[in-house]
């Protein structure tokens, strides 16, 4: 017997060594073209006082991810938190991972091949409210508006075991086994710190012919979004103020996330008239314009319709985005991503939108849309299964520093 494993173990010595040798030959010959992965090598930058991800075009490729903290102490979470920023740094940036002996654990899974490309990658990490108990000492440090996500009417939370969560990472790419990669690489680095509890992942439909993506329902979803290129847009809109309106002073440069699982009901939807689906929603389902409109950038003029002859009063549009001055600083940044995940125990598609958005303030902004649309008419047609509320932690300054510094100094 101690021949035989003997043998066995040299000759899986001796295919090791061959595979490891032609990795090698493969990175040297990637090195040697230019350095080029395959995969697309678009790097977008990890440090700034902004986290990537939040005003990042969207990516074609997403995951969002409910983490449970189960670091023992305050040191230990900053580890974590350390930890974390390490590796986001090496893997939005790409390159070839660490060599290691035949003998020792792989440093990376090769689920992307020798050398890791930069791929468009963001991880946005955030907090939930839950982060803010008792046990690292953080309850004065929490962000003002931070709560754990009410259910509103019209939600089916009822045993839900997607909601909530200590952490959240939002991890998006060109290309679907980047996210997965980067969510294992971090997983693995990270199990003694957190724990995951829940993902949802997303894709970002391509434009069809033209313009904003469509949803599962089949409309343009996204078209009203604030302009992220506007500095005074994202600072009154979308970043969070330190020092101001009761937020601790570290939270400046951050974000309140909230994200929403919300399946559509297709089966039925597809069922419905194309007129009843267009005044529903407030636009064409062709042009995405609204219906007082002829292109998809047309603003809709409430003002010369005030009895919703052209667009109802109860349209979507017309409910999340009322177009008024006491409105304007209620507007969100939507990031959504549609998901399948295959078929129900009825034998119906389980399809939706991981509905994502950002804001400054998450009571004034997402719960007072939110509250507009209880009850319109749309709500027999989508069903808001889980979720949550964060905080978009502050970006990392330079190689010094790490995510969630301020909170944790």
């Amino acid at each position: 017997m101690a021949r035989r494993a003997f043998l066995r173990g040299a000759a899986l010595g001796t295919v090791g060594a061959a595979v490891l040798g032609a990795a090698g030959v493969a990175a040297d010959r990637a090195v040697a073209d230019g350095g080029t992965p395959a995969g697309s090598d678009r790097r977008i930058p990890f440090e700034g006082p902004n986290q990537a991800g939040i005003t990042t075009p969207q990516q074609a490729a997403a995951t969002f991810v409910s983490f449970d903290a189960v670091a023992p102490d305050r040191a230990a979470l900053t580890e974590l938190f350390q930890t974390l920023t390490d590796r986001i740094r090496f893997l939005t940036s790409g390159g070839t991972p660490p060599d290691v002996s035949i003998a020792s654990v792989p440093s990376d899974s090769a689920t992307l091949g020798p050398v890791v490309p930069s791929d468009g990658l963001t991880v946005t990490v955030g907090v939930g409210a839950s982060l803010f108990d008792a046990r690292y000492g953080l309850a004065a440090r929490k962000p003002a508006r931070l709560t754990t996500m009410p259910v509103f009417p019209n939600d089916d939370m009822v045993g839900s075991t997607e909601l909530h969560g200590d952490i959240s990472l939002q991890i998006c790419a060109d290309s679907k086994d980047t996210v997965m990669h980067a969510l294992r690489d971090i997983a693995k680095h990270t199990r003694d710190g957190m724990q995951l509890n829940w993902k949802a992942d997303g894709f970002h439909a391509a434009p069809r012919p033209s313009g904003t993506q469509r949803n599962q329902l089949g409309f343009k979803d996204g078209i009203a979004n604030p302009d992220t290129t506007d500095a005074a847009s994202n600072d009154a809109l979308i970043w969070a103020r330190g020092g101001v309106g009761g937020e601790p002073a570290w939270a400046e440069g951050g974000s309140y996330q909230v994200v929403r699982i919300i399946r559509m009901l297709v089966e039925f939807w597809d069922r419905v008239s194309l007129h009843e689906q267009e005044t529903m929603i407030g636009r064409r389902r062709d042009t995405g314009a609204p219906l007082d409109g002829t292109v998809e950038g047309d603003i809709p003029d409430y003002a010369k319709d005030p009895n919703g002859l052209g667009i109802p009063l109860t349209a979507h549009i017309r409910l999340a985005n009322p177009r008024t001055k006491a409105t304007d600083d209620q507007q969100i940044l939507r990031r959504g991503y549609n998901y399948d995940r295959g078929v129900d125990a009825d034998g119906n598609l389980d399809v939706g939108l991981v509905f994502c958005c950002y804001q400054q303030d998450v009571l004034r902004q997402f719960t007072a849309v939110q509250t507009r649309l209880i009850d319109e008419p749309l709500v027999d047609y989508i069903s808001p299964t889980g979720g949550g509320y964060f905080f978009a932690l502050p970006g990392v300054s330079g190689p010094e520093d790490h995510l969630a510094s301020g909170l944790l100094a």
